[in-house]
């Protein structure tokens, strides 16, 4: 559980400063409009530290962390990749770079790749969250 609760914290702490950044770069850069850095608070937020802090209160109940070692690897990997991607796309998409069609989709592939190990992950771990609910008799 104390690794579940450096997680939520460390997590925090990044969406904190995603949700800063956010704001700070694009203000002194006088940019108005959407972007892709607005879903960095948010990404860390609720798949960083809501989802560690659900799994502390898992575990209590049942005793799910034999279960899980390298899902939760992975499934770290898949979000830091992915809220990676996002601040590349929205830096440039702030500083008004353009793409080549090149670099366009090689910031799309990597994102992606980075969605399907967060979500493959995550699919993986809610199994063993029910196996283990399962196996509690509840």
């Amino acid at each position: 559980m104390k690794k579940y609760a450096n997680a939520a914290i460390a997590y925090s702490f990044l969406a904190l400063a995603g949700g800063v950044f956010y704001r700070e770069f694009t203000k002194f850069n006088g940019f108005e409009g959407a972007t892709s850095l607005g879903f960095v608070h948010p990404h860390y937020l609720l798949l960083g530290v809501f989802f560690f802090l659900a799994l502390i209160v898992l575990d209590r109940l049942f005793n799910v962390s034999q279960r899980l070692g390298k899902l939760l690897v992975g499934y770290q990997v898949g979000l830091n990749l992915s809220v990676i991607m996002m601040l590349v796309r929205g830096v440039l998409q702030v500083l008004g770079t353009p793409l080549s069609s090149g670099a366009n989709a090689a910031i799309s592939g990597i994102a992606g790749i980075g969605h399907i190990i967060l979500g493959v992950s995550l699919v993986m771990v809610l199994f063993k969250i029910k196996s283990a609910v399962m196996q509690e008799g509840r």
